[in-house]
């Protein structure tokens, strides 16, 4: 390395700079795009990869990094110790034939590098920057003779600038971690090319060489020597020394330099810019979620563009309310979703929290930017304009935070709505915000306001999508007459989250219950909408207690009339707690599994085969399963147990093995299925492909205590008898503030059965449950109807006194004739199974 004199002023470098940070284990963990264009590897390739194969450079790359055998091996151990060996060099290396560069075909390249032993907490460990020498060139000039070297950033004019501009070339990279590395690097030596024996370059992180060489060259055809004449990094021109010329023509030629210079920068500056666009453009986007998007735009600014910066969208569009009508205004509710800087930390907390709810004062750089839909540039924040913003703001002060400052405001606009802005701010000492700024942060602002539209598009239609099919699937009580219910219901993740599986419970009368789970084909919303007019039509024809094979079939033929395309599974089960057994039809549906609790062994249950919903033509037919109490039905769909590429035997077989596996509660069964079988349904595309519901049903059978039935005869004398047993039996079961009311009721509905019954029996049961439930049965088969009895008529009022007074109430076909029943609410601390039958 040549040596160097005491130089007189300095000359700023801008030359394009590739930056490699290597971790401790010798692989690369940050890539610039500076160093794919200089080496050739993309930086999805260079990352992870191992640096000595990817930079061709002798001797940058010390123990354990060591490229070849030229490279010099530290002193300190080894492991990535590299204290006190700071090094740089120019080195002729081959360049790799496939790599896309500018100079591809010269096979060779002429590198100036600088390498950084890193000492900061985390991984990484050294830090190489690397540039092209050939933008210098060679044509023997005596007095440029070019080489890498180190000195103080201090030596030079606009120390501070230098130091504010070294964050900008760590690649990816936080702003705690570019600080660290950047404190380090200026302490070990600022990084500079030494040009002959009078003058050194700080080397400033930009693409584009000034016309230094030029300038030079035209001085020394002129018979003059080596310039002193300088220029600080952004700081424009300084004055020529003396030159042993016409004074004209030094002024000339001066001029000439600085308009060359000036345009240099102004390129570069452009470039610069483009090239932080297009960098963002790809940083930000990367999924449709809201949230994270948001912290991609706000953080993407940060500290290359801005030190500070902060998003606020309209609260209405978080809320999932759709796309906004109209400009805002003062009244417009804002939330601040993300704030980023490079400020220490908590600084900016307890002023602008994340997540507060704000309006924005009508005299505000913020207003006045929302309201109008443009970027909103203030160079520079006095003390005078500090205060007159503060002013507007109550309960909060904000000179210490803005006063000093420059300030952009840009609107993040879709489809000319602002569905938000962004807050821009540089600190004192960076270059201010210009108008070539305002433009940089209004394009910005557009990629960033398009990203979030799309974003926001997704989180309401997928927020449409959830209260759709919630809407559609019950709300199915833990407790029926004589069985425990659990469900579960996950979404198909790949292919968005809305389906055609349910589940249903209904209430029959006889203390019965009707268990149902259906599967229409296909996915999306078309799908929900034909799932909730089948879900609607089984919950009807249950209603008027339609035998299983007979409800499918009617679903059938519904099915044909709704449309051609109208095809689902179901399995009906009606599970009958007081004779002990299961009915099941099923229309190509999966078999329902029965855990047997005197065994504690499963068993997929044999259902006659029947078509699917749609297809017509094919009987249905039904199994009777007996079971006792204790006993456990397991009902899925076929996401649960549909494995690509595998027999669903396997995932059937999975089922019963899972299903049988003791668990404390019905919910930690459902739980355990869950865990064993939705796992191995997700694909490699993100998740699972079909929709899962799951049901499950502990059937506890009627203890003989908690259920008593009366045969009475169709006379106003057992209607008496009737009152006499009900209000004994309620005695015994402890329920007496459930007489008076029950009493009356029972009288009603007894009174109307043994009317209308033809003078056959009637009988009356009492059932008590998690409710107690009142049920009467006759041989009429006409249904009772609430109607509005007149003045006049005695008919009429009992059922709606019964409608009024029951907590629920409601009449059926049953058997040969009909049913009605009426259920009350135990009152608290009320149990079944403790009183004597």
């Amino acid at each position: 390395m040549e040596a160097v004199v005491p130089r007189q002023r300095a000359v700023s470098g801008r030359i394009p700079l590739a930056v490699v940070v290597v971790g401790g284990d010798g692989l690369v963990s940050h890539w610039s795009s500076g160093a794919q264009r200089l080496f050739g590897h993309r930086r999805e390739d260079a990352v992870g990869a191992p640096a000595a194969d990817l930079l061709p450079i002798s001797g940058a790359l010390t123990r354990p990094y060591a490229y070849d055998a030229l490279a010099p091996a530290p002193c300190g151990p080894p492991g990535g110790d590299f204290a006190g060996h700071l090094t740089s060099g120019r080195a002729k290396c081959a360049r790799p034939g496939d790599d896309p560069h500018p100079h591809a075909d010269s096979g060779s390249l002429d590198v100036l590098w600088w390498a950084y032993p890193l000492a900061v907490p985390g991984p990484e460990r050294l830090l190489v920057l690397a540039a092209d020498a050939s933008r210098l060139g060679d044509d023997g000039d005596p007095h440029e003779r070019v080489a890498p070297g180190f000195a103080l950033h201090t030596e030079f004019p606009g120390a501070a600038r230098l130091a504010d501009r070294l964050p900008d070339i760590l690649p990816h990279m936080g702003p705690a971690t570019a600080s660290r590395i950047v404190a380090q690097m200026l302490e070990l030596g600022y990084p500079v090319l030494e040009m002959s024996t009078y003058e050194r370059v700080p080397v400033t992180p930009d693409w584009g060489v000034p016309k230094y060489r030029e300038r030079r060259k035209r001085m020394a055809d002129a018979g003059g020597g080596p310039t002193d004449s300088t220029t600080a990094p952004d700081s424009g021109p300084m004055p020529g020394a003396d030159l042993d010329q016409d004074q004209d023509q030094d002024q000339d030629q001066d001029q000439d330099f600085d308009q060359d210079l000036e345009q240099d920068l102004e390129h570069a500056a452009v470039r610069e810019r483009l090239e932080f666009l297009n960098e963002v453009s790809g940083r930000i986007g990367s999924s449709l979620d809201l949230a994270r998007t948001i912290r991609e735009v706000t953080s993407a600014a940060v500290p290359r563009f801005a030190d500070f910066a902060g998003t606020h969208l309209r609260v209405q569009i978080l809320a999932g309310e759709g796309f906004p009508d109209g400009p805002p205004d003062v009244n417009t509710d804002w939330r601040r979703v993300w704030v980023e800087h490079n400020d220490e930390p908590g600084r900016w907390d307890d002023t602008v929290p994340v997540g507060e709810e704000i309006t924005f004062p009508e005299k505000t750089p913020f207003f006045q930017c929302m309201v109008t839909g443009e970027p909103v540039l203030l160079p520079h924040i006095g003390n005078e304009l500090s205060e007159r913003i503060a002013a507007q703001f109550e309960k909060r002060d904000l000179r210490p935070l803005i006063g000093g400052r420059s300030l952009l405001v840009v609107p993040l606009t879709a489809r000319t709505v602002v569905l938000g802005f962004m807050v821009l701010m540089r600190r004192p000492g960076r270059e201010p915000f210009t108008d070539m700024d305002r433009r940089t942060g209004a394009e910005l602002a557009a990629r960033a306001g398009l990203v979030l539209d799309n974003a926001r598009m997704y989180t309401y239609q997928q927020q449409v999508a959830e209260t759709l099919q919630e809407s559609m699937l019950p709300q199915v009580p833990p407790r029926m007459a004589g069985c425990d219910i659990a469900t579960r219901y996950l979404p198909g993740t790949a292919l968005g989250r809305v389906g055609g599986d349910w589940f249903d419970t209904i209430r029959l009368p006889g203390s019965r219950t009707a268990l149902v789970v259906g599967d229409v084909m296909g996915h999306g919303l078309n799908a929900a909408a034909m799932m909730g007019q089948l879900r609607t039509a089984v919950h009807t024809m249950a209603a008027l207690d339609i035998p299983p094979a007979r409800l499918l079939r009617n679903l059938d033929d519904l099915a044909h009339q709704l449309g051609d395309h109208y095809l689902a599974t179901c399995l009906y089960a009606v599970y009958d707690p007081v004779a002990g057994e299961l009915l099941i039809s099923s229309a190509g549906h999966l078999p329902p599994v029965l855990v047997r609790a005197e065994t504690g062994r499963s068993e997929l249950i044999d259902v006659p085969g029947g078509a699917l919903i749609g297809l017509g033509g094919v009987a249905f037919g039904t199994a009777r399963v007996p079971v006792s109490p204790g006993d456990r039905l397991v009902l899925c769909t076929d996401g649960l147990v549909e494995v690509r590429g595998e027999d669903i035997g396997t995932g059937l077989a999975a089922l019963c093995e899972s299903a049988a596996h003791p668990a404390a509660s019905m919910d930690e069964a459902c739980d355990t299925i869950i865990r064993a079988l939705a796992v191995s349904t997700t694909v490699e595309s993100g998740g699972r492909k079909d929709d899962i519901a799951l049901l499950m049903a502990r059937l506890n059978g009627m203890p003989p205590e908690d259920m008593t039935t009366w045969q009475l005869e169709p006379t106003a004398a057992d209607v008496r008898r009737a009152r006499r047993l009900v209000d004994g039996q309620l005695a015994r079961w402890g329920l007496p503030d459930l007489a008076d009311t029950t009493l009356l009721l029972v009288s009603e509905v007894v009174t109307n059965a043994v009317r209308h019954g033809g003078g056959r029996p009637v009988e009356l049961r009492l059932v008590r449950s998690d409710t107690l439930l009142c049920e009467v049965s006759d041989e009429d088969h006409t249904l009772p109807v609430l109607r509005e009895a007149g003045p006049e008529e005695e008919c009429g009022r009992g059922l709606r006194l019964v409608s009024r007074l029951a907590h629920r109430w409601g009449a059926s076909h049953f058997g040969p004739g009909k049913v009605v029943w009426f259920e009350q609410e135990l009152p608290p601390g009320a149990q079944s199974g403790t009183g004597s039958g």
